[in-house]
């Protein structure tokens, strides 16, 4: 499989890019990847790059994108932070990403049993930087309010919809803060959509209504 071009990434659609993923991710659940070589996408990349989407994803050492997504050198932006949260420099990455770059799509892509999610949820305390860390994922356990007993990280249900929250929390702040990127999207440029990686079964579960 070749790397993306200038001419193969102007005729994605933002609609494309995440039919490109929905692929990638079957072929990765499958065990069936793409055949690529490395070696000569490092030749084709090296003088230029144009990723057809960028996804805001978290640390955790089991979901990166290029795997997840079955994808190969030169072909996403891959930005990761703990608990898939968004701060400026985040915000400002994926503006380059789609403005600068050509990018058509912007994934926030959060994961079941995610550890700053299950840390948040347990009013954990980890030093000044990990608590301010977390202390952005407060809104989504917020936001939940089915769950009346058992709020935290050994009730499953309220982890889940906890880490949902977060993903489409996430995806109103890269629109309600972004005007590059809220403008894009509104021209039919780009998508922005939430998706939850789900550790047991490798799927990924794409929320396009966001």
């Amino acid at each position: 499989m070749r790397t993306h071009t200038k001419e193969t990434q102007e005729i994605l659609t933002p609609q494309l890019a995440i039919d490109i993923l929905k692929e990638g991710n079957a072929r990765f659940v499958s065990n069936v990847k793409a055949h690529r070589n490395l070696l000569e996408q490092v030749n084709e990349t090296s003088a230029g790059q144009f990723p057809f989407a960028a996804i805001l994803s978290c640390i955790d050492s089991r979901t990166s994108a290029e795997l997840i997504f079955d994808q190969g050198l030169g072909d996403i932006f891959s930005i990761r932070i703990a608990g898939n949260i968004l701060n400026e420099d985040i915000l400002g990455s994926m503006e380059f990403a789609c403005k600068s770059a050509g990018s058509k799509l912007v994934v926030v892509l959060g994961h079941t049993k995610c550890g700053a999610i299950e840390a948040a949820c347990n009013n954990s305390v980890h030093g000044q930087h990990v608590t301010n860390l977390l202390s952005k994922i407060k809104p989504a356990i917020a936001l939940e309010t089915e769950t009346k007993t058992d709020r935290n990280s050994s009730n499953k249900l309220f982890m889940q919809n906890v880490t949902v929250n977060n993903v489409f929390i996430t995806v109103q702040k890269v629109r309600e803060q972004s005007e590059i990127l809220r403008e894009m999207e509104a021209a039919g440029q780009i998508k922005i959509i939430g998706g939850l990686y789900d550790l047991d079964t490798g799927h990924v579960t794409f929320y396009n209504g966001n």
